[in-house]
């Protein structure tokens, strides 16, 4: 047998537990789809260098083996790499890798596949917090202006994102909301978040008027007899797919003559923030994002108080 079959023999052996932890993280722990994927990427590539290197099982797998992984990781470039050939995995990457390993092995001691954690002193880097960028007022304003004409298209795009700066929605949600979770005579709607969680958000008045001038003159023309009860449909009558939509909004984005790079959350960043900025209770934000943990909302706060400063030496006759 050569080398190289034996290597991907010993992949193939290895990746049945990864799938196992994969199930677990779907039916038992709830995890979106993206946190699955993820993991599932760090940990194939993970079984292959543990399988180069002659292991067949989890159970020979030791701390050293990880550090060593990790350590020939920090030197790797990212996939789809920039210009810039010397640029290396971001410290956020590896927190990733560290997690997901640690979530595996922390799996298969539980599951009594290996007798001793091996990730259980590996130690997480302290992350960098990236504070989350908004639009102005002004950019908003722009943003949310009707673009004629009244077609199918441009309706749906205006309700989108009336709907996305109202309500904080992720791009996700925004793709999988369905019929029966709009309640636009009460002014809310029921998501579907993170891990199937459910969370009522409220829906205002602008966000509503938009939304209804698309179900009655832009949806009815784009149905086909296949089209499911998705609320936002493309040409095809068919959901979007995230990707597909964000290329929408980045088309709306430059027709209304914003010039600065915007990433998919950076309207749910500024529902937010403009909530904070307003006066909203950091745990009624917390509540209409979905998040889980209070401290994945308070990196607002930074954001408000930077502002804050900022306004504060520009104004303050003594500063």
């Amino acid at each position: 047998m050569s080398e190289s079959t034996s290597a991907e023999d010993n992949t193939e052996r290895l990746g049945v537990l990864i799938e196992e932890f994969l199930q677990n993280l779907r039916h038992e722990r709830g995890q979106s789809d993206q946190t699955q994927k993820t993991y599932q990427g760090l940990l194939n590539r993970l079984a292959c260098w543990l399988a180069s290197r002659g292991l067949q099982a989890w159970s020979q797998v030791e701390l050293s083996h990880l550090t060593d992984f990790l350590q020939k990781e920090r030197q790797r470039p990212p996939e789809n790499p920039p210009a810039d050939p010397l640029r290396r995995l971001s410290p956020e990457s590896i927190y990733l890798e560290i997690a997901a390993m640690r979530a595996f092995f922390k799996f298969a001691e539980a599951e009594g596949f290996v007798r001793v954690n091996p990730a259980e002193n590996l130690s997480l880097p302290r992350r960098w917090q990236r504070l989350p960028k908004s639009l102005s007022g002004e950019e908003i304003d722009r943003l949310l202006t009707p673009m004629p004409p009244d077609n199918p298209s441009n309706l749906a795009d205006q309700a989108v994102l009336e709907l996305a700066y109202a309500s904080g929605l992720r791009l996700s949600e925004l793709c999988a909301l369905r019929l029966e979770q709009l309640h636009l005579d009460a002014g809310f709607l029921n998501v579907i978040g993170k891990g199937n969680k459910e969370r009522v958000v409220p829906v205002g008045r602008q966000a509503v008027a938009a939304i209804q001038r698309y179900l009655e003159a832009g949806r009815p023309k784009l149905l086909k007899p296949s089209t499911t009860a998705h609320v936002f449909l493309n040409r095809r009558g068919r959901p979007f797919a995230p990707v597909t939509l964000w290329l929408r909004i980045k088309k709306r984005v430059r027709s209304a003559g914003i010039q600065r790079n915007i990433t998919p959350h950076m309207l749910r960043h500024s529902f937010a923030t403009h909530l904070l900025e307003h006066g909203a209770d950091l745990r009624v934000i917390q509540e209409l994002l979905g998040h889980a943990n209070i401290s994945t909302t308070e990196v607002y706060t930074h954001v408000a108080r930077s502002r804050l400063r900022d306004i504060h030496q520009r104004f303050h006759p003594r500063h």
